[in-house]
């Protein structure tokens, strides 16, 4: 898993609990996967077609670092698929992980 983007968890990512909010996170998932394809692809043009079940394991507060982590699993002739774990940098916790997007 190769770890490109890191996240510094602020005020404004955080929900009602003071922990980083899951729809920002996979904005920024979302953001990351859609970069790597562009690149493997030599393509600017992408959408994300489908994604997995997402799986949250753990959170992250203010102040904390996040890495996400993005994997090409498939290559087909017009798609990519590709895996993606986000972990606290910190701790090294996972915080989430998606089998699948493509």
């Amino acid at each position: 898993m190769n770890y490109h983007t890191r996240k510094w968890i602020k005020p404004e990512d955080l929900n009602p609990n003071h922990t980083l909010f899951g729809g920002r996170l996979l904005q920024w998932i979302d953001e990351e996967a859609a970069l790597y394809a562009i690149v493997q692809l030599e393509t600017p043009r992408c959408v994300t077609k489908y994604i997995s079940e997402i799986n949250f394991i753990s959170s992250a507060k203010q102040g904390d670092i996040i890495e996400i982590g993005i994997e090409a699993t498939n290559f087909g002739h017009t798609s990519i698929t590709l895996t993606c774990d986000v972990r606290n940098m910190m701790t090294r916790q996972t915080i989430i992980t998606i089998d699948k997007i493509i």
